[in-house]
């Protein structure tokens, strides 16, 4: 049958050349139609943190097929979107919360978006209308969200489209600065009078080329978004879940966002659906009386019966089978093994967080790294470099044995190509 897929993030050689498809899935694993099985080495874009076909999720989405597929929450409601809601915001360092709900992390992010803005406007305070981010920042591809997250690499058809207010810079640490956060400090109070909020990846800018920067530098950031008067949506997509050894990357800061986005695990990536979790303060000042202040913004899939029992079955499995501690775990196993790398001369760094692993090689490797993508492919492993960055982010559900086979092949296949 021929391709007629718009692939996205595909260059059209790539598809020129044929690639797997996929028909089964089973724990770390990922199956294509001649048999061939391949690890699942980035949680199929860092959505399936519990692997493929968890038994307790697949059952709670067969089970709520036959009794409830869709119902809008416009209006109306239904036990699952009422029970998520209340989970959702007891997961937060402060539990008065309301949810707005969505079927992907950048819808999440449009909504929190326009919360912020129209938050001050319900408040009386319409200038404030920009939406920052950090510089290379990542929120999703619609309009809204190159706004305030903007990569080059990615983007750029699109640069003259979006506003460009201002960026946080990337934290470079100094011995007088080291979290490196006066630079974005100074960018802040400069323009405070104007900020509605600041939205950032927390802890790692993934699509940049996963780049790791301090708990110190959220702390700081939340505490100056505080002092002058601007909300922190904190954007938990890829990092929430314990993909970084604690249940959302803020808790390492020990912050309360304004507002925080969620999607990707928050149903082990079996249904689409994503969430805003937004605090009562800024709920509240939406009422209809004596002005109309609705949140005129929807999904028609928000709150999505079967993807609320997926991803109330993926939270009761966090629970029980207690993923957050055994990522943690399991994160310094990984780090200890991938250590040797870093003395290859044609690695650049190693990086870590939670249950991420990143080797970036020197520039001059550049023409090497479809080689050894397509080398580790033909060892049954899905990687999806950045650049010249190879990272690990699998399932937190992968034993022991798989994690150290994984990394060993990354490590042998990088010799055998840079060496």
């Amino acid at each position: 049958m021929k391709n007629k897929i718009f692939h996205p993030y595909t260059p059209f050689s790539v598809i020129e050349k044929g690639f797997p498809n996929m028909v089964r899935g089973e724990g770390i694993y990922l199956f294509d139609d001649r048999g061939n099985q391949y690890v699942d080495v980035v949680s199929s874009w860092w959505a399936c943190a519990l692997g493929h076909g968890h038994p307790k999720v697949v059952e709670a989405i067969k089970k709520q097929a036959g009794i409830l597929q869709h119902s809008i929450t416009g209006g109306l409601t239904h036990p699952g979107v009422l029970e998520l809601a209340d989970k959702l915001a007891n997961l937060m360092p402060t539990p008065e919360r309301h949810t707005v709900f969505a079927s992907d992390g950048c819808s999440a992010v449009e909504a929190a978006l326009k919360i912020a803005i129209q938050y001050w406007h319900n408040l009386g305070q319409p200038e404030k209308t920009w939406v920052i981010g950090m510089d290379q920042g990542y929120h999703g591809d619609s309009l809204g969200a190159l706004g305030a997250g903007f990569v080059d690499g990615f983007h750029k058809p699109f640069d003259r489209v979006v506003a460009h207010h201002a960026k946080l810079p990337f934290p470079c640490p100094t011995e007088n600065d080291p979290d490196g956060f006066e630079p974005s400090q100074m960018v802040i109070e400069r323009h405070a009078d104007k900020l509605a909020a600041v939205i950032v990846e927390p802890l790692c800018l993934g699509s940049a080329g996963m780049k790791i920067y301090s708990a110190g530098y959220l702390k700081k950031l939340a505490d100056c978004c505080a002092t002058n008067n601007v909300l922190l949506i904190v954007d938990e997509v890829a990092m929430g879940f314990g993909r970084t050894g604690k249940r959302f990357a803020f808790n390492h800061a020990g912050i309360d966002p304004d507002m925080v986005t969620v999607g990707k695990a928050l149903t082990a990536g079996y249904m689409p659906m994503s969430a805003c979790i937004v605090k009562d303060e800024i709920h509240n000042t939406f009422s209809d009386t004596p002005e109309d202040h609705t949140f005129y913004h929807g999904n028609t899939y928000a709150g999505h019966p079967i993807g609320c029992a997926a991803a109330l079955a993926a939270l009761d499995v966090y629970e029980a089978e207690d993923t957050v501690a055994r990522a943690a775990e399991m994160a310094e196993k990984m780090k200890q093994w991938m250590q040797p790398m870093g003395e290859l001369e044609c690695v650049k760094e190693l990086r870590f967080l939670g249950m991420i692993g990143v080797v970036e090689l020197k520039p001059e490797t550049k023409p090497l790294v479809a080689k050894i993508k397509a080398s580790l492919f033909g060892q049954g492993y899905l990687f999806r470099p950045l650049g010249t960055m190879f990272y690990l982010m699998p399932p937190l559900v992968i034993s022991d044995d798989d994690l150290r086979a994984a990394v060993y092949a990354l490590q042998q296949t990088i010799e055998e190509f840079c060496e």
